[in-house]
């Protein structure tokens, strides 16, 4: 499924795209794929930061604690 977006460009953007055959909707649709990307990665490292601040509280033997704990109710 897809979607139609609509973007204003200034008209001599427009000629400078047909002058040199650039597909619009090409190179939208590459940088919107690519900035949705970098927007993810950037959430990804930010939630590992906070994680990585959570699990610096906890000692070493709670960790060993709850894995045990965790296989053990499998």
């Amino acid at each position: 499924m897809s979607a139609v977006v609509t973007v204003r460009v200034p008209e001599e953007l427009k000629e400078d795209l047909k002058k040199y055959n650039v597909e619009p909707a090409e190179v939208a649709r590459k940088a919107w794929e690519e900035e949705v990307k970098r927007k993810k990665l950037e959430a990804a490292r930010a939630a590992a930061k906070k994680l990585g601040q959570i699990f610096a509280g906890i000692g070493t033997k709670e960790i060993v604690r709850m894995i045990r704990e965790d296989r053990d109710t499998r």
